[in-house]
């Protein structure tokens, strides 16, 4: 049984706190010691704590979960990677790529394997969507559509991550950079990088649309726009294949029911076959990612979803930044 801190005892952190698998809460660590305090007791045998380096040296915590703000998700994650810890780093991992380094080049030296938190991948949708894909269902695939939204609330633009030094950006940083990990899932990596963001309504420093424009070397292409303008929450990923497409829709939640359509197309064309499922149960990405850590630990293998991911993820980011003059 692996022993695991939890760092940032907000809605991620407890939320994390609820998947954990076969493993055990020793710590709970938030400046806010009423926070850690308050996840703390959900868990026989946690201790809370408001200074995170007290739980680097425990020995027998062997995972480390940073669930902070972004300002802070590298520092922590270093010092853990430096401390021979496992680390599941919440996304975007970092404001900056550059910032990843030093978690790369720790983690290398002492071993420790690095995971970041891009759950999304493993939505039953996504998982059914890789299934298809992998088999072969799409054929050759041809380029992604994607729109992820919000539409806030009253004070979103007061909160940290309308700040800058906090958040590192806005709504591109924020959900966008699940889109940008999807496509990168599918189509690879991506070597023309064409946007614009910027902030059409909400009064703050930082981005509240972004819109993406990437390409591959084989010329394969996601056209993505995340924004918190949206009103009305939406989750819309297409894939396009030469065989077929997928359309995924839903989050559960206020995003809607989660469903993936499989439409297969017939020799003759005209209507293609149509394959839907639906998961109107709970979401259970968060529980299915941290066994698939745990399988990671256990086999001493790279997590897919690590830190050279969301340093891929991040670049793309910052390179619509510099665009767009943000």
């Amino acid at each position: 049984m692996k022993g695991v801190a939890i760092i940032g005892c907000g809605f991620i952190g407890q939320k994390r706190a609820k998947h954990l698998g076969s493993s055990k809460l020793l710590a709970c660590v938030d400046h806010v010691i009423e926070k850690a305090n308050a996840l703390a007791s959900q868990h026989p045998g946690c201790k809370a704590y408001t200074d995170w380096h007290e739980v680097m040296q425990r020995p027998d915590i062997d995972i480390i979960i940073v669930s902070t703000l972004h300002s802070t998700l590298a520092e922590i994650s270093h010092a853990a990677a430096k401390a021979g810890k496992h680390v599941l780093i919440e996304k975007p991992a970092a404001r900056k790529s550059q910032e990843l380094d030093l978690v790369i080049a720790a983690a290398k030296d002492t071993g420790a394997l690095v995971r970041v938190g891009f759950n999304h991948r493993y939505h039953r949708a996504f998982r059914k969507a890789c299934e298809l894909v992998n088999a072969g269902e799409l054929g050759e695939l041809m380029f992604i559509r994607a729109r992820y939204g919000h539409g806030g609330r009253v004070g979103y633009d007061k909160e940290w991550r309308a700040q800058p030094e906090l958040s590192g950006g806005g709504e591109l940083i924020d959900q966008g950079v699940h889109l940008i990990d999807l496509a990168r899932l599918f189509l690879g990596d991506f070597t023309d990088i064409q946007g614009y963001a910027h902030t059409y309504f909400w009064d703050m420093p930082v981005d509240d649309n972004g819109f993406l424009l990437l390409k591959t070397a084989e010329k394969k292409l996601a056209h993505l726009h995340a924004s918190c303008t949206e009103w009305k929450n939406t989750f819309s990923f297409e894939i396009y294949g030469q065989k077929g497409k997928i359309d995924i829709n839903g989050l559960g939640g206020s995003y809607g029911v989660e469903r993936i359509s499989f439409y297969k197309m017939s020799a003759s064309m005209g209507p293609p076959e149509t394959f839907i499922w639906e998961y109107p149960m709970a979401d259970d990405s968060w529980e299915f990612e941290f066994n698939e850590f745990l399988e990671d630990i256990k086999q001493s293998r790279q997590p897919k979803a690590g830190l050279f991911d969301a340093q891929a993820a991040l670049r793309i980011v910052e390179e619509i930044y510099r665009i767009s003059a943000i």
